[in-house]
């Protein structure tokens, strides 16, 4: 019964990672699209700027272009 469950988990885990792994050979150079965090109100609460482009949560993220 344990080794079907681990089967299982491994199986669906293995499924995961394809489907990302697909999703960056699909995707335009491999970059995922709005991954700066100054964008995400959940990343960033206080409004501060991107510590990877400087870019802040009003604006589109630099390191785009």
């Amino acid at each position: 019964m344990i080794w079907k469950l681990a089967l299982i988990s491994i199986g669906l885990l293995a499924l995961g990672f394809a489907g990302i792994a697909i999703k960056i050979l699909v995707k335009k150079n491999g970059k995922f699209a709005g991954t700066c965090a100054s964008q995400s109100p959940f990343l960033n609460p206080e409004g501060k700027a991107c510590s990877m482009c400087g870019a802040l949560p009003e604006e589109q993220c630099k390191s785009e272009s």
